[in-house]
């Protein structure tokens, strides 16, 4: 991205676009039973308290009636009939994970089968975005909390540390390209988690090649555990490669959340928050809820002078429902330069 002169003063950037991710499926409801929604119609109302108080993406998990993890499309398709209701302009982007959480005690934390994941592209009704990873990745949650994160909660449990430590995004390149394709197809949109700059590069090969053709939507995941570190050298790298045209939201973990969520209000970028991501206070002196989490960032983007986007103005950002037809038009759009022709400059018309 070019931060040219003014690249900071609220007026030359996008209002900010908040997205909640409140079901956290690594929790279990009696870690937090106050804010884990269980019931679909506590689902459903999560949702309402989230888009109320400023977030206009919607990061979709589901629990079965017993509280775990649910990982039968069914459930997702009635969540998301019952939210296109309740809250209409709201963006609905389903994790790409379905649900890693462990169903049992001693299970292994792990992704759906490579087929399972494909049917996210034929939910009804249609979500507008499933995330989608890219690259074979470690995904050790833990390694970059602290113990005093998940002291006292099902994840410090001896079986789940170790499920979750262990945890492996599979994501290669036949299963990768096969899934984006799909879910175009059905006018999805991808929401590439990135996890470093290899699984940006990789995404923009598809692009040069011809396998994504819409645009670039993105969340930079600096959780640590085989991804990227949540410091200023890592998203300066990132942010060094990422073209004008992308939508790029921070994402990091825990008591990092809301540092990094500062920096991204501050360059004009998105930002993510909620359970999934974090449960406490700054200090850690109390459990901190998604809706809470949302106000707090209101607050500080409109400190800033930045303000928070509609549902509406939310999905113009993002070009939600927008495909191009050409390799070449992908890349304009998006703000890269053009696939190279011969010995021609990049951006050099050929006479």
């Amino acid at each position: 991205m070019n931060f040219l002169d003014g690249a900071l003063f609220p007026e030359n950037q996008d209002k900010l676009v908040i997205t909640a991710a409140p079901y956290g499926p690594e929790w279990l409801p009696s870690d937090f039973p106050s804010e884990i929604a269980v019931s679909m119609d506590e689902q459903v109302q999560k949702a309402v308290d989230c888009y109320n108080a400023g977030a206009t993406v919607l990061h979709v998990h589901v629990r079965e009636a017993d509280g775990k993890g649910s990982k039968r499309l069914s459930k997702f398709n009635e969540l998301l009939a019952r939210l296109r209701a309740a809250v209409p302009d709201m963006i609905l982007q389903v994790g790409g994970s379905i649900s890693f959480a462990p169903e049992n005690e001693g299970d292994a934390a792990k992704w759906l089968s490579d087929d399972t994941r494909h049917m996210l592209a034929e939910l009804t009704p249609t979500p507008d975005q499933v995330t989608v990873t890219v690259n074979t990745a470690q995904m050790n949650i833990l390694e970059q909390m602290e113990p005093a994160d998940y002291a006292g909660t099902s994840l410090a449990e001896p079986a789940m540390v170790q499920a979750f430590r262990e945890m492996i995004v599979p994501a290669g390149p036949t299963w990768a390209e096969e899934h984006v394709r799909r879910l175009s197809a059905k006018g999805i949109q991808s929401a590439f988690q990135f996890y470093n700059i290899n699984s940006f590069e990789t995404v923009e090969r598809m692009i040069r090649r011809g396998v994504y053709k819409g645009p670039l939507v993105m969340n930079w995941v600096a959780i640590g555990g085989g991804m990227d570190a949540p410091n200023i050298y890592n998203l300066a790298n990132f942010l060094r490669a990422t073209p004008d045209g992308a939508m790029l939201t921070l994402e990091s973990s825990m008591r990092n959340v809301l540092p990094v969520n500062m920096m991204a209000i501050a360059l004009g970028l998105h930002v993510r928050c909620g359970i999934e991501d974090n449960i406490w206070t700054q200090d850690r002196k109390s459990k901190m809820g998604t809706v809470k989490q949302i106000e707090q960032l209101v607050r500080l983007s409109r400190e800033f002078g930045r303000e928070v986007a509609t549902g509406k103005e939310a999905r113009k950002i993002l070009k939600i429902g927008t495909f191009y037809n050409s390799v070449e038009e992908t890349l304009a759009k998006n703000g890269f330069a053009p696939n190279r022709q011969g010995r021609d400059a990049f951006l050099q018309a050929a006479e």
